[in-house]
């Protein structure tokens, strides 16, 4: 079951892609996707309930989020009220072990995103504060990425011992499924998606 873990729509404030448009996009490309995580910036949110969309396309559309901290953004899976409480979403410093820390406890996953990234990556921070406690799991595939990238991520991640997974970070229709997450077993539900990225039955997928 292929996943593109890293998309934004217009409830992200620089996504504009509707919902219906990346479904409509999907199956008019034929694209191998079974879905996707709409991971919105410095929210999560909880009020849009895209299952008339899953019954219609027969996709699966899931609901994360992309949280900035001072090692960069963090995707996070498995949001719930105790993680909505433990740190402010809508911030732009939180700290990243504090993130992680409260992920773990709150039965939540967090991947940094795009950890290659020149200057705001995750390992160029390594490179000026030093690792961070408590990560498991890094972007290595980043459909925005710019060449160079994703080979440091692959890189580094391969050095720390971190698993990796893949996502297109689309911000328009045409951007969706360029890069996923290909998962051994069936992911249905976010707890399904939680579990398969805590058990690493999953690999990076890119399509260039």
């Amino acid at each position: 079951m292929i996943l593109d873990l890293h998309t934004h729509s217009i409830q992200s404030d620089d996504g504009r892609a509707k919902v219906e448009n990346y479904c409509q996009w999907i199956r008019k490309k034929d694209m191998p996707l079974d879905g996707f995580v709409l991971t919105e910036h410095r929210q999560f949110d909880a009020v849009s309930d895209y299952r008339h969309l899953e019954d219609e396309f027969g996709l699966v559309i899931l609901k994360a989020s992309e949280v900035e901290t001072d090692y960069g953004h963090v995707l996070v899976y498995g949001v719930n009220e105790d993680l909505l409480r433990a740190f402010d979403f809508a911030r732009v410093d939180n700290p990243l072990g504090e993130v992680l820390e409260a992920a773990k406890r709150c039965g939540a996953v967090a991947a940094p995103a795009h950890p290659g990234r020149v200057n705001v990556g995750l390992f160029a921070h390594f490179e000026r504060k030093g690792p961070v406690e408590g990560i498991e799991i890094v972007e290595v595939y980043n459909g925005g990425s710019r060449p160079g990238d994703d080979e440091l991520s692959l890189r580094q991640a391969e050095r720390h011992g971190y698993r990796g997974l893949g996502g297109s970070d689309s911000h328009i229709v045409s951007r969706i499924g360029r890069c996923a997450t290909e998962f051994e077993g069936d992911v249905k539900d976010m707890d399904d998606l939680v579990t398969a990225l805590q058990g690493g039955r999953f690999k990076a997928r890119t399509w260039g």
